[in-house]
């Protein structure tokens, strides 16, 4: 009895912890699709350095022709997390 209520509770705590969403940067649509969901990982005092951070790319220079890209490039692979720590050891807040 004890081990199928231990097993249970595995399972709830399986299913309740999910792994955060990876930004994809390889298409304008599904850089967008998401960074939107990524954007929902996110606690609420956060999402705002995250938006800040997508306006901003590490790497912005003058001659950028296509900032979208530049941000597709340099946050493909990441979390919202990695994003916002990124962007808070840039000085973005």
């Amino acid at each position: 009895m004890r081990i199928s209520a231990l097993a249970i509770a595995f399972c709830l705590a399986a299913a309740c912890s999910k792994a955060p969403t990876v930004i994809d940067g390889t298409s304008s649509e599904a850089f967008e699709k998401t960074t939107e969901k990524a954007r929902r990982d996110l606690p609420i005092k956060d999402r705002l350095t995250f938006d800040a951070a997508l306006k901003n790319a590490g790497g912005l220079r003058y001659s950028t022709k296509d900032p979208e890209a530049l941000a597709r490039e340099a946050y493909n692979g990441m979390t919202a997390f990695d994003v916002v720590a990124d962007a808070k050891a840039r000085g973005i807040e």
